[in-house]
């Protein structure tokens, strides 16, 4: 994505805002807003938000694993899976 083309003043958001809904919509685009000349908001199509969240907590889960390893915070799948077997039967 060109920032450049993607960056518009909230006056251009005020006078065409349908039509940039719209774009953003269908292309999936982001577009940032600003105000006097600075960056303040952020406008995204709602599936790239949604993939942009999941890859978010993908991540998260990704660093918490990466800290139990260094924790030695973990069981072998064997063992994990027994537990889980376990608390399904209760």
């Amino acid at each position: 994505m060109k920032y450049s083309k993607a960056i518009k003043p909230i006056s251009y958001l005020k006078a065409h805002a349908s039509e940039v809904v719209r774009d953003v919509s269908n292309n999936h685009d982001t577009m940032i807003i600003t105000l006097n000349g600075e960056a303040k908001a952020v406008l995204q199509d709602i599936e790239v938000y949604e993939q942009n969240q999941e890859s978010l907590a993908l991540l998260k889960i990704l660093a918490q694993s990466s800290a139990n390893l260094g924790k030695k915070k973990f069981k072998p799948a064997k063992e994990a899976f027994s537990t889980v077997r376990d608390r399904l039967e209760k």
